[in-house]
C-alpha cells in the first residue's frame, strides 16, 4: 500500500536529479522522472527506505512534451542562401 497520494503540482523539480521529488519521513526524496510520467508510471519510490508514494498526473501532459520535442527533431533544418563566384 502506497504511504500516501501526492498530486505532481505538490512536487518539485529536482533539476540535478532530473525528477519530481516529494519529501519522505525518513529524510531522503521520493523520486519520480518525467520518462517514467510518460511511460504512465504513477509510482515514486524513496531511494532510502521502503516506503513509496502514488503521484496524482495527467498522463497527457508529459505525452505532449514527449511529442513536442519528436516534432522539433522531425523539422528539417532551414537552409542558408548560397552564394556562386
Amino acid at each position: 500500500m502506497s504511504y500516501d497520494d501526492v498530486e505532481i503540482e505538490d512536487m518539485e523539480w529536482n533539476e540535478e536529479l532530473q525528477a519530481f521529488t516529494y519529501p519522505c519521513p525518513c529524510g531522503d526524496f521520493f523520486q519520480i522522472t518525467k520518462d517514467d510520467l510518460q511511460l504512465g508510471e504513477e509510482i515514486a519510490r524513496c531511494p532510502s527506505c521502503s516506503l513509496y508514494i502514488t503521484v496524482v498526473y495527467n498522463q497527457e501532459d508529459f505525452l505532449r512534451d514527449k511529442d513536442k520535442s519528436k516534432k522539433k527533431d522531425l523539422e528539417p533544418a532551414k537552409q542558408l542562401p548560397i552564394s556562386v563566384a
